[in-house]
């Protein structure tokens, strides 16, 4: 990085090393390319504007593509969407119901194997438990989970509902956790009895309970049944955070 004395002359950044080489892919794989180098030629208004209305489906139009005034950028000014509706239900009711959504496998081996339609079941499933603990738009809420199925349905069933969340990774501490919720002043913490890694289980639970007495604003802990083994507490260390399980109706586990 060249740097001068004088304050007011911008930083450049030089490249310290030149990369010519050029790896063109097979062309059998190009072929099934969602774009081509032919998407450079076209406007820049007209590229953006085509592929949100070709790929995103929008409960109202927007009105206006960007409105740039740097630093700060504005796009699609005046649309409203459901990011939830764009991921799952769109493509269900486009007829691909019974295309799979994503393959799973967990660590000791357990397989899923998910469509969109039985995303969408799920999610919807879960969307109506949270509802049910009061959970809606504006609703900021914790997830703490492994990379289980479960995690991407509470993410969406959130994003249906309008509720704001923020995931924490499974493998940080009880005070990483309790950081993150309160900053965010989440209400509901979403999370499991025991986690998965290298062989050996994670006490999720008991990691988010300890997290829960540092974070006055959670009022309900959600707990999906992973492993079902070691001894899990379904009370918590303050009395105003009351423990459920998966909500009624929802998928109740992940074996």
């Amino acid at each position: 990085m060249s740097e001068t004395g004088d304050a007011s002359t911008p930083r450049d950044i030089d490249t310290a090393q030149a990369e010519d080489r050029r790896f063109p892919p097979d062309k059998e794989f190009a072929a099934e390319a969602n774009a081509s180098a032919a998407i450079y030629q076209r406007d820049f208004d007209e590229f953006w504007t085509t592929e949100a209305r070709t790929r995103i489906s929008w409960f109202q139009d927007f009105h206006t593509l960007y409105e740039w005034n740097l630093p700060y950028a504005q796009w699609y000014l005046g649309g409203t969407l459901n990011v939830c509706y764009n991921c799952v239900d769109r493509h269900v009711e486009a007829g691909n119901g019974d295309k799979v959504a994503y393959y799973w496998e967990g660590e000791p081996g357990d397989r899923r194997v998910l469509t969109y339609a039985d995303l969408q079941r799920e999610v919807v499933r879960f969307a109506s438990g949270l509802r049910q603990l009061g959970v809606g738009k504006g609703t900021p809420v914790g997830i703490y989970m492994g990379m289980v199925p479960e995690l991407a349905i509470a993410m969406l069933a959130c994003a249906r509902l309008g509720a704001p969340f923020t995931v924490v990774f499974g493998g940080f501490s009880a005070e990483a956790l309790s950081g993150r919720l309160t900053d965010m002043e989440c209400q509901v913490l979403i999370t499991q009895d025991e986690g998965w890694r290298k062989g050996r289980t994670i006490p999720l639970k008991a990691s988010a309970d300890e997290a829960v007495s540092r974070a006055p604003t959670v009022t309900t802990v959600v707990v999906l049944e992973r492993t079902g083994g070691g001894s899990l507490s379904w009370t918590t260390p303050r009395s105003t955070a009351t423990p459920t399980g998966w909500p009624s109706g929802a998928p109740s586990a992940t074996r």
